[in-house]
This record gives structure tokens, C-alpha cells and sequence, in this order.
């Protein structure tokens, strides 16, 4: 409560009864654990749209031998925030399984 609502009589004020007051945070505090499991179930049924969502945004490609490619630049690579996210073309070399490949410039120089 606000000061001038103490001083003057205010309908807050005149209608408020500790006693109810404590039992109904005394039930809040009982239903707080059941509360709190809601709230888990909600947040991993979201984590699950989220993530099924983004399951069928994202279209797994696989690279063949002498495909060329872009590589994503390192974070300490980049100049400024307005600094492309990716650099060069590179030929594949050797796929070597699970989304790695083994790179090498265009004049043949190999990618470390």
C-alpha cells in the first residue's frame, strides 16, 4: 500500500483482512511446486516447436569431391560487424564424413 492510502480511507484499505491475506499466500505458497511444473512443461513443449520448426527450415546438404564451396569465417577473423560471413570459393577434396570436408583453394593450395 501507498502512503496516502493509509493516511485517507480508501476502499483497499478498509477492506483488507490480514488473516485472509495470510491464507491465501499460504495456498500460493502450497500450489508454488505445481505452478513451478507447469511452467517446465510448457517450456519444453516450446523448446520442441522451436526446435521441430527449425527441423524443417534447415535442408541438410552433403558436398561431393570438387564441388566448390564458401567457408564460414572465424569470429576473430572478422574486421566489423558489416564484415561478410563468408569468404572464398573452395573446391572439395575429400569428404571425410558427418558434415567435414577436406578444402583447397582454386590454384590448388591446401586449407589447414
Amino acid at each position: 500500500m501507498i502512503p496516502v492510502e493509509i493516511k485517507e480511507s480508501s476502499p483497499r484499505f478498509q477492506n483488507f483482512v490480514a488473516e485472509e491475506s495470510n491464507e491465501g499466500r499460504k495456498v500460493n505458497l502450497d500450489l508454488l511446486d505445481e505452478v513451478r511444473e507447469q511452467a517446465r512443461i510448457k517450456f519444453e513443449a516450446l523448446k520442441r516447436r522451436v526446435e521441430l520448426k527449425q527441423r524443417t527450415k534447415v535442408r541438410p546438404q552433403q558436398f561431393k569431391v570438387a564441388d566448390l564451396v564458401m567457408r564460414k569465417v572465424h569470429p576473430y577473423q572478422l574486421e566489423n560487424k558489416l564484415s561478410p560471413k563468408w569468404i572464398g570459393l573452395f573446391r572439395v577434396v575429400e569428404v571425410l564424413g558427418n558434415g567435414a570436408y577436406r578444402l583447397e583453394t582454386l590454384v590448388g593450395g591446401p586449407i589447414p
